[in-house]
């Protein structure tokens, strides 16, 4: 590495998203996803006794997948070689696999072999993997969004052990904030950042479980608000919309109101009064209720309520959701309203969650299905 690079990397490190510069370098810096990283268990052992063996890591975005496996690099003594399954191939494989051999034959150490986004290998690439991993010249540790069972190659899979990790709870998403605004290093500990109750509450609930979201959502309403008279960044709930693209649920998120305000639609659905259904839709969409929660709920009465009376019912709710999720908002609100006006006026009937005979058994299977048992 010449003084260029040098150069390169250092200006790369100083100006990388507030998200990549905040990433934890060691276990204890990691947050969330206690069921596999809590003290005692079987993951954060192998990691810090450095006894690793093939990975695979699957879930949604921003849950630490890369992070954990950037962690396992800087605790680890063996060689580490990180790839990006969508802009490699068996070239790149190859040179990993050489590097691999060569460790091992001069320095005996042991290769570490990092896919993210293991499951954009094609069938062949993910092939090529196979003899290396099951001889142990690599270790392989691979990240992806998908479920391994279907979509990584089932050799590889038996030959891995396989974590999920889980979206972020409320209070990590918490706790990754306050280290944010602690840290003067790689956060924003040497500003004076003020960020309100509500403010917090919205970019955390909103983020959804990512932490990325949060943090991209953080850096720009801190990067983009100016300082007042005493040099404080004050982030206000209209700072925290603007900077996360959505606004507030203007009704208590966690209380009563959102509760009762799902449970009025979904009764208006069931008595068939469109009307009704079309108000408590609107007042919905005007609070900032996330229309996926609305079209699930939806999508649970075309079954449950609507049911064998029209089983046209779930698939035209399931269109017009696979819908909005193409077109989005403003005219997503079109597809909501078919939906809703579709269920409120089909006929209705119960009988899937009954028995042919009417009486309702504990071990019915039926039953069983019914109630997510």
């Amino acid at each position: 590495m010449d003084l260029f690079d040098q150069h390169l990397a250092q200006i790369t490190a100083v100006e990388a998203p507030l998200a990549a510069r905040m990433r934890p370098q060691t276990l204890d810096e990691f947050v969330g996803q206690d069921h596999i990283l809590g003290t005692g268990r079987l993951l954060r052992r192998a990691i810090s006794l450095d006894q690793i063996s093939s990975l695979i890591f699957y879930g949604p975005p921003g849950t630490g997948k890369t992070t954990l496996a950037r962690v396992i690099a800087n605790t680890t003594r063996a060689h580490f070689i990180a790839i990006n399954a969508v802009l490699s191939g068996v070239k790149e494989i190859r040179a990993a696999i050489e590097t691999a051999q060569e460790q091992r034959k001069f320095h005996n150490r042991r290769t570490i072999l990092f896919v993210d986004e293991v499951h954009r290998f094609n069938k062949s690439q993910q092939d090529a993997l196979l003899p290396w991993v099951e001889s142990g010249t690599v270790i392989l540790i691979g990240a992806t969004t998908e479920n391994p069972y279907f979509e990584v190659n089932k050799a590889l899979v038996s030959r891995s052990r396989i974590f999920q990790l889980k979206p972020l709870q409320g209070e990590d998403l918490h706790r990754i904030v306050e280290q944010t605004l602690n840290d003067s290093q790689r956060g924003y500990g040497k500003l004076k950042v003020q960020i309100d109750d509500d403010a917090l509450s919205h970019l955390v609930n909103v983020a959804n479980g990512d932490a990325r979201s949060l943090l991209n959502a953080l850096e720009l309403a801190v990067e983009t608000t100016p300082a007042n008279s005493n040099d404080v960044i004050h982030i206000t709930l209209a700072v925290a919309e603007e900077s996360i693209q959505q606004r507030a649920v203007l009704y208590d998120k966690e209380g009563d109101a959102h509760f009762d305000t799902i449970s009025a639609f979904i009764k208006s659905l069931r008595g068939s009064d469109p009307d009704a259904a079309l108000y408590w839709l609107a007042n919905m969409v005007y609070a900032g209720e996330d229309p996926r929660f609305i079209f699930r709920r939806m999508l649970i009465l075309a079954s449950e309520d609507v049911g064998l009376a029209d089983p046209n019912a779930v698939v035209v709710v399931n269109a017009c959701a696979e819908a909005f999720d193409r077109v989005g908002m403003p005219e997503g609100r079109y597809h909501l309203a078919q939906a809703t006006l579709y269920l409120a006026t089909a006929p209705k009937s119960n009988s899937i969650i009954k028995q042919n005979s009417g009486v309702r058994s504990q071990n019915s299977p039926i039953e069983f299905c019914a109630t997510g048992g």
